[in-house]
């Protein structure tokens, strides 16, 4: 895909005025740090869809009251805002902007990938809340076991470095986590969870060569010092 630089919005706090409602607009209300809303971000990039779909950045450590009352009542990120709607659910938005929007398809037709991509899917949100609950444990053991699943995942088809050969939503469900996790705890514990894991660390390498995800990950030292301090104080 081409690559296309944009200048981010800044993200909203709860002075803000709200944005039109169901104007026409196709909006993607996020939080640029959060890795759940980085994964609409990402297909949004590489289906070159920065004219079509609007981000709306908040603060969700002072977000908008408008935000629950009016646009979507859960109050978290993602959500979506199309044709007349509100959506959420991070995985589920890939799968509807990727049927739904003009690009590159990111889920392929061979049944058996197809069927193993949604097998990865399902399990995605688990593996990323339990790393984070790793964070209160042994991490290194703990992680290391979700890691050798990956590792094991990646081995099933041999066309190409990511999960299902090519790359797709599967892809985009897994790496805002499992990047932030290599970042933070090589840094943090001197722990490489590529180390022993051939298949991760190639893909890692790859998902970082396209600009799509590129442009949406954090800073990594704002990311480890966030992690510090919020998870790894007493480590």
């Amino acid at each position: 895909m081409a690559t296309v630089h944009e200048e981010l919005p800044t993200p909203l706090t709860s002075k803000a005025e709200q944005p039109p409602l169901f104007d026409g607009t196709t909006r993607l209300y996020t939080f640029y740090p959060c890795p759940f809303a980085q994964r609409a971000w990402i297909i949004r990039n590489y289906k070159g869809l920065q004219d079509e779909i609007k981000l709306v950045p908040l603060i969700l450590d002072d977000r908008p009251t408008w935000y629950k009352e009016k646009v979507y009542p859960p109050n978290k990120v993602p959500a979506l805002e199309h044709n007349g709607k509100i959506m959420g659910e991070s995985i589920n938005l890939t799968k509807y902007i990727d049927s739904n929007f003009e690009g590159p398809s990111l889920f392929p037709n061979d049944p058996e990938k197809r069927n193993f991509g949604e097998e990865l899917l399902s399990s995605a949100d688990t593996f990323a809340m339990n790393l984070f609950a790793s964070l209160k444990g042994d991490t290194i053991k703990e992680t290391g076991d979700a890691f050798d699943q990956l590792e094991k995942a990646l081995q099933k088809f041999d066309d190409g470095p990511f999960f299902l050969g090519q790359f797709s939503l599967v892809d985009i469900a897994y790496i805002p986590f499992v990047d932030r996790f290599f970042i933070v705890l090589k840094e943090a514990l001197q722990y490489d969870i590529t180390s022993g894991r051939p298949k991760l660390g190639a893909w890692i390498e790859e998902l970082n060569k396209i600009d799509a995800y590129e442009q949406t990950k954090p800073d990594s030292k704002e990311l480890v010092e966030y992690f510090k301090k919020k998870f790894l104080v007493q480590k």
